[in-house]
């Protein structure tokens, strides 16, 4: 029996438009709410959210009867963390702060066995081969990885056509918040340079035939990010909603006391 069939990256190779929920609660319950909630990828986030490998193996079993697709961003470009991501079952991994294509090809190598690459053959017992029951896991797990490079650096932007060549990176990412803060505008991804560098990025990445993502919690932004071609599109954040509702529904029950 080959790897599991990964649908993301098979939509996304065709071109096709995948929005997706940012999670940060770091619990399995927040997480298997979001996974059934109509999405088309939820992202564990590892980098800015609390968590580690247990809570993330917790939330993808949590959400193994949903729809979504899971997607694990790990907290930095490191070959340990991205062997366990790998054993654990994650299939869709955003690595951040790539600024190279020699950084983007090292992951590359991270995520695919010998000869190919330099992941570690230890999955036998994980939950990666359905504990030994995808007993073609080795030969297909490959071809089943989807993996997703951030950039968010002025440095990254130069070098953004030669990372989005890199044979075996399916999407490149970029990082709104990170790339104003590095050209001088920290908090204001609207800043007219900062969404000139966004929308080239866009038309760079799709040139090389590859899915461009992204994320903004703005609904106005969401329909521009569409239109400049981004089709990996983080479109909220669980704890945001969250707060959002709850704000919205303490300040109607303090109404009925006016």
């Amino acid at each position: 029996m080959p790897a599991p069939k990964n649908r993301l990256k098979h939509a996304l190779s065709e071109g096709r438009l995948q929005t997706g929920l940012w999670m940060a609660f770091a619990h399995p319950t927040a997480a298997e709410i979001a996974a059934r909630a109509g999405f088309d990828w939820c992202l564990i986030d590892g980098e800015h959210g609390p968590n580690d490998v247990p809570l993330i193996l917790a939330q993808c079993q949590a959400m193994s009867g949903g729809t979504a697709s899971i997607v694990a961003r790990v907290p930095v470009a490191d070959v340990r963390i991205m062997k366990q991501m790998l054993d654990i079952g994650i299939q869709s991994i955003l690595v951040p702060m790539i600024n190279t294509a020699q950084e983007a090809a090292e992951m590359v190598r991270a995520v695919r066995y010998p000869p190919e690459g330099i992941r570690g053959v230890g999955a036998v017992q994980s939950r990666a081969t359905g504990f030994g029951e995808f007993t073609d896991y080795l030969a297909t797990a490959g071809d089943e990885i989807c993996l997703m490079v951030q950039v968010e650096t002025r440095q990254a932007i130069e070098n953004i056509e030669e990372i989005a060549a890199v044979p075996g990176v399916d999407c490149v990412f970029v990082g709104p918040g990170d790339l104003a803060a590095d050209m001088g505008h920290l908090g204001n991804m609207a800043h007219p340079d900062v969404v000139a560098e966004i929308e080239n990025a866009a038309v760079k990445i799709r040139a090389a035939g590859k899915a461009a993502g992204i994320v903004t919690f703005d609904k106005v932004k969401m329909v521009e990010y569409a239109e400049m071609g981004f089709n990996f599109l983080g479109v909220g954040g669980d704890i945001a909603c969250y707060a959002h509702a709850v704000r919205s529904l303490a300040k109607t029950a303090k109404d009925l006391s006016r």
